[in-house]
């Protein structure tokens, strides 16, 4: 009994502690925020000095300060890159307090972003305050489905438009509130900051595009406040972040494979010192391709980017800050693409097939970059920046154009494909079914080199007057570029599917001449804001003189004895104005109208594409619940086409005018995080975009460009589907990812017309489902699972350039990336 007592009373002296603690003592429990993006933010300093409580936030932005006292409190929030921020909290005796802190981007890092990365969402204006449509995709939003093809991470943003291509995205075609989406040539694509199609002015078809997996931010920008970019002003900008600088010694190493031969890695090491940073990068992506090429061969891909880049910069105490920024980008791609699709009869049987005549396609591509930028902090408020930039391009696309059978004439392979019965023959001799000794098949070496150069300068100042805030931005830009094309045609004979090279053309023989641009641009901005109203007038002024000099197929030594030249001369002012209210801390409305504009081409007699441009709508934010609707409204006084072949036209890359035009839609996103369910043990966002598009021709005309073909007024424009939607889901813990996308797509016609859509003219309504996870093994260790196209959805994508082309398969990836 007594040894009992013993035991009890030990039991309760020991227990009292632990009692009394559990008694009068607190939690606080809580997540760190970007009050932009409304993404986590890891590696936060959290601290209680008061209670002598420390803790730094996990992945999710999660952070848990336990055994405090009772009492209120000043939590004290730090990260680099925000700004400090003081909360303060009330603990009490045997409670958890939750509390979501929101933190802002430090004005006093800007110097160092701007000079290294150009954002066009970022600086003293944040994207939740612009009076215009605006979207950020976050490093962290792009790690969860750990995608190499932009076109998928795009699906999330409303008011794209996108058509898929070759299922891997090495060329995206994407088009912002109805501007057509071929080779993403009407709108402005940068990265940090610089125009990145070979030759914006003269031929803005993106045959290169930037390197989607070795981004760590999108940024799209729409509305009148995108006139500060340019030269494509109608629909708006996409500006991609490349990697940036590290703040210490970083080395972060990234390897996966999966389905169909993939695998990719990327190398990044990079050191900062007092009055610099450098980093040097490396990714490597490939695959084996999941079509299948009659009688094998490879259909896949291989892309290598090496990048290097640097800063030097006085101290951050000096009277004036000044740094400059180099970039060098190198690029090189190597795929087994063609133009080439199938009938209907050959993809509903194997939508995976690959013709025995496009066994020779392949493009070769290479791309330099070197960028050179200069900032000055001439104060606290005003600041310059001067950036320098050359970029080289050189591809040849060397692909099946057309098919000579014996007897007949030379057939394209856009018509072949598109009336099989009545190109039987030269259908036959394609897929290596029909032999004639002197049946041929031509594949023309699409060659072409680029240049683009120039150099743009950017004044930026604030300052108080009469109770009014303004924020001044202006900006020259002085611009060359120029397109080579040298090509010519080789004929090969098949027999038994095997392709030999029967006779090789003269370079030069075919396509041959130069196509170039000189541009001088100026923007001026004004951000005016006064109580709870932000207006925002703007004007562009854009000067281009475009020329072709033809030296024609007779003359490939180009000696200039059948020279012909034309040019075209544009001289336009761009002007917008937009304004917002917010009528509530966390609710803002706005709206905007602005003249929307596309270069000409040196065609004589082609007008450049101008429209007049409307939205409005609203913004609402409060810690992780965001609500964004927008109307637009665009009306074509001059849609213009391009002549691609891309686009299934012949391939002069003509411009020509396509009349009046109408486009309006909504587009809207909803997005939460339900972490509250569970008193944030787990992560829960739900994020929700849609978008719903009516684009119509309102003239009638005769075009000579195919999909297009005579046009009446009310005929809707192909390839922009009326519906899109998108529903990401996940659960994120303190080590594991689950997240799951599914993105809908209604049927897109392939040529335009009016009323129900032809089975034959038209892409597949399709959902596909992605899949990602990830598990955080160590602090230095991540492991990640990926499927894309979970239920292995087959669809048509589309219908150009040549043929049926469908979507990409499941794909299944792993991987790992470790951080030292």
């Amino acid at each position: 009994m007594y040894a009992r007592l013993l035991f009890a009373a030990i039991l309760a002296l020991t227990s009292a502690p632990a009692v009394y603690s559990q008694n009068t003592l607190g939690t606080i429990r809580g997540t760190i925020i970007d009050a932009v993006t409304g993404t986590f933010l890891p590696d936060a300093h959290i601290e209680l000095s008061e209670a002598n409580r420390y803790a730094t936030s996990n992945r999710n932005g999660g952070f848990e300060l336990k055994s405090v006292a009772q009492g209120t409190f000043n939590l004290n929030v730090s990260m680099m890159g925000y700004e400090n921020i003081q909360v303060s909290v009330t603990v009490r005796t045997g409670q958890t307090a939750l509390v979501s802190v929101e933190l802002i981007r430090s004005i006093v890092e800007i110097p160092e972003l701007i000079v290294e990365r150009e954002s066009i969402l970022g600086g003293v204006r944040h994207a939740n305050s612009l009076p215009a449509s605006a979207h950020r995709i976050s490093h962290r939003q792009i790690e969860k489905f750990q995608h190499s093809d932009v076109s998928r991470a795009l699906r999330s943003v409303p008011g794209l438009n996108i058509q898929e291509e070759d299922g891997f995205g090495l060329r995206p075609n994407i088009g912002i509130r109805g501007t057509g989406s071929e080779r993403s040539s009407k709108i402005s694509v940068m990265e940090d900051g610089i125009l990145t199609a070979p030759a914006p002015y003269s031929a803005p078809a993106a045959y290169y595009f930037p390197t989607f997996g070795r981004m760590s931010e999108i940024e799209i920008r729409k509305g009148s406040s995108q006139i500060k970019y340019g030269p494509y002003t109608t629909g708006g900008a996409i500006n991609f972040l490349s990697t940036p600088l590290p703040d210490r010694t970083k080395i972060n190493v990234k390897l996966s494979g999966g389905s169909y031969h993939s695998k990719l890695s990327l190398l990044q090491a990079g050191h900062a010192f007092a009055n610099g940073a450098f980093l040097v990068e490396s990714y490597r992506n490939q695959s084996g391709g999941f079509k299948n090429l009659d009688l094998g061969g490879p259909t896949g891909f291989n892309k290598n980017d090496l990048l290097a880049k640097f800063r030097l910069n006085t101290s951050p105490g000096a009277a004036m800050y000044q740094a400059i920024f180099v970039k060098l980008l190198k690029t090189n791609e190597a795929s087994d693409e063609t133009y080439l699709g199938l009938t209907g009869a050959d993809f509903n049987s194997n939508p995976f097939r690959r013709y025995a005549g496009s066994g020779k396609d392949q493009m070769k591509a290479d791309f330099g970059q070197a960028v050179i930028r200069h900032l000055i902090q001439v104060t606290s408020t005003t600041r310059i920046t001067t950036t320098g930039y050359f970029s080289r391009f050189s591809r040849n696309w060397y692909k099946l154009d057309s098919v000579l059978p014996t007897g007949s004439g030379k057939v394209g392979i856009a018509p072949m494909l598109s009336d099989p019965e009545l190109y039987a023959q030269a259908l036959g001799l394609v897929a290596g079914t029909s032999f004639d000794p002197n049946d041929r098949l031509s594949v023309k070496a699409n060659n072409r080199d680029y240049t683009s150069n120039g150099l743009q300068t950017e004044v930026s100042t604030s300052f108080d007057a009469l109770g009014v805030s303004h924020t001044i931005e202006s900006g020259l830009r002085f611009h060359r570029d120029e397109m080579d094309r040298f090509q010519w045609v080789d004929q090969f004979s098949i027999q038994d599917g095997i392709m030999s090279l029967s006779e090789h053309g003269i370079p030069g023989s075919d396509s041959n001449r130069i196509e170039s641009a000189r541009a001088r641009a100026f923007f001026f901005l004004d951000t005016i804001q006064f109580g709870r109203f932000t207006v925002e007038p703007g004007i562009r002024h854009e000067n281009i003189a475009l020329s072709r000099r033809d030296y024609g197929k007779q003359d490939p030594a180009r000696s200039g004895i059948a020279l012909s030249e034309r040019t075209n001369r544009v001289e336009v002012w761009i002007p917008g104005i937009s304004a917002a209210f917010h009528s509530f801390e966390n609710l803002s409305f706005f709206a905007g109208s602005h003249k929307g504009f596309a270069p000409p081409g040196s065609k004589e007699g082609t007008r450049p594409e101008k429209s007049i441009n409307l939205e409005s709508g609203f913004r609402f934010k409060k810690q992780t619940l965001r609500a964004d609707i927008a109307i637009f409204y665009t009306n074509y006084q001059n849609l213009l086409g391009s002549d691609l072949a891309s686009a299934g036209g012949t391939g002069s890359g003509d411009q020509f005018n396509g009349g009046a035009a109408r486009v309006r839609g909504v587009e809207a996103l909803l997005s939460h995080n339900l972490g509250d369910l569970t008193d944030w043990a787990f992560s829960l966002p739900l994020t929700l975009t849609y978008t719903w598009t009516d684009a119509v021709f309102k003239s009638s005309f005769e075009s000579e460009f195919e999909p297009w073909g005579a046009i009446q007024n009310g005929f809707e424009l192909p390839y922009v589907a009326r519906n899109v939607a998108s529903l990401q889901a996940g659960i994120e813990g303190n080590k594991f990812d689950l997240d799951v996308q599914v993105s809908y797509s209604s049927p897109m016609r392939t040529e335009a017309g009016k009323g129900p859509m032809h089975e034959s003219e038209s892409t597949d309504a399709h959902v596909v489902m992605d899949l990602g996870s990830s598990y955080q093994a160590t602090p230095q260790l991540k492991l990640f699972f990926g499927i894309q196209n979970v239920t292995n959805s087959v669809y048509i994508a589309a219908r150009r350039p040549a043929g049926l082309r469908p979507g990409l398969p499941r794909t299944i990836t792993a991987g790992m990336t470790l951080s030292l």
